[in-house]
């Protein structure tokens, strides 16, 4: 779904209007996304803390006494994210809330283009160069930044200045670096799908650990506990190992309680090793499996669902059953149309152990096939306890109607 230059107006007393946004056009622009990663729980060890609600200010405009009155770029409301960003600005329209869980997100900004193939349209246009940016915290409520009172206005969580280069994509993380001492940064990557020569016929996911430095080895008793109808945190709960070996296994279709038929060649396949970094912000490699992997898929639509595991160094994968030590195994599955697999022997392993995410695999109504898979681009952020995926969409064809 593409932000479109104007936004529709509710209809007021049976009348429907149109209002015109007006856009600031920014010249050489850079294209950024901001997740807010301060995923923490209030308990008793950081009864203090204030919730991490944030307003963004790039380039702000600071009162005599310091107090920012405005920016080139505000991105208010700006809460936790959420645990998938899907491959298009989902949040956009939305109005049943006005916390945001990424920037752009809700905001109607000018956003990217198409680039290379790939729709940028949940990264916003700013300025390129060197910016000054401010996050601050705000109260977890609906009145905007600046209509708050003075003294709601001076909690500075980062004060600090970037540098964009024009036409980049970037992904910006407000995150915790050391679980110990609570202390807060940034960490900006500069995004490098666009310009890889990735094959439509190829579905491509890279991994990150950002995790907090010591979360992991932090008592238990300071970490999130898993809260019913809440997001499940599986045994990621606890964290994980600095460094972790990930294998990926794919399954069709499953049906009712038989085990689904594991796809050839992809039965715990090793990929890489993944290790805790939130200091540099390099690219991690990405790794690949054919969209057609299942050889009874027709080359239109396939029901693959994916399996990823998080394995200790020096563990066999075979034993991952008998591993009970806590950050030595974890596991992600990627649900197959946005369902829950049934309840089969290898779905109920999985259910206990790991966290559900969407499929690495979009199907969708193109053309004459309602649906058609197709490939994208993800990326597995590992924060604390929290799992993370990131979308990118492909430039799908146009659909053709008979």
């Amino acid at each position: 779904m593409k932000r479109s230059l104007y936004i529709l107006c509710v209809a007021v007393l049976a009348l429907a209007a149109c209002r015109k946004v007006d856009y600031t056009t920014i010249d050489q622009p850079a294209y950024l996304r901001v997740f807010n990663d301060l995923n923490y729980s209030q308990t008793m060890e950081n009864m203090n803390s204030l919730y991490p609600s944030l307003c963004m200010i790039i380039d702000p405009v600071l009162d005599a006494d310091g107090i920012p009155t405005g920016g080139k770029v505000v991105g208010d409301f700006l809460d936790k994210r959420e645990a998938y960003a899907p491959p298009y600005p989902s949040h956009v329209g939305n109005s049943t809330s006005v916390q945001n869980p990424e920037y752009p997100g809700k905001e109607n900004v000018l956003v990217g283009p198409i680039l290379n193939g790939f729709d940028l349209s949940s990264w916003a246009q700013v300025p390129s160069g060197k910016l000054r940016i401010m996050f601050l915290y705000r109260p977890h409520t609906s009145t905007p930044f600046f209509e708050l009172e003075t003294k709601l206005k001076k909690n500075v969580l980062i004060d600090t200045t970037i540098n964009l280069s024009a036409k980049e994509v970037y992904t910006l993380h407000v995150l915790q670096k050391d679980f110990k001492t609570k202390r807060n940064g940034l960490l900006l990557r500069e995004e490098s799908f666009h310009k890889l020569p990735l094959s439509d016929s190829l579905a491509y996911i890279n991994f990150y650990n950002y995790s907090a430095n010591g979360f992991f080895q932090a008592d238990i008793s300071q970490k999130p506990q898993e809260i019913p109808g809440t997001d499940r945190l599986g045994l990621f709960i606890t964290g994980v190992k600095d460094s972790m070996n990930v294998f990926l296994s794919l399954f069709e279709r499953q049906t009712g309680n038989v085990l689904s038929p594991v796809v050839k060649n992809y039965n715990s396949k090793y990929l890489g090793t993944v290790v805790r970094n939130n200091e540099t912000n390099k690219v991690n490699p990405y790794y690949s499996f054919p969209l057609w992997a299942d050889p009874k898929s027709d080359g239109i639509r396939t029901d693959i669902w994916q399996n990823l595991e998080f394995l200790g160094l020096g563990l066999d994968i075979a034993n991952r059953p008998n591993i009970k030590s806590p950050g030595n195994y974890a596991c992600v599955y990627f649900l197959l149309n946005g369902k829950s697999l049934p309840p089969a022997p290898l779905a109920s392993f999985i259910g206990l152990n790991g966290i559900p995410r969407p499929n690495l695999l979009v199907s969708l109504h193109s053309g004459l096939n309602n649906p058609q898979t197709f490939a994208t681009v993800s990326t597995l952020e590992i924060i604390n306890s929290n799992v993370y995926l990131t979308t990118v969409q492909r430039k799908y064809p146009t659909p053709i109607y008979k």
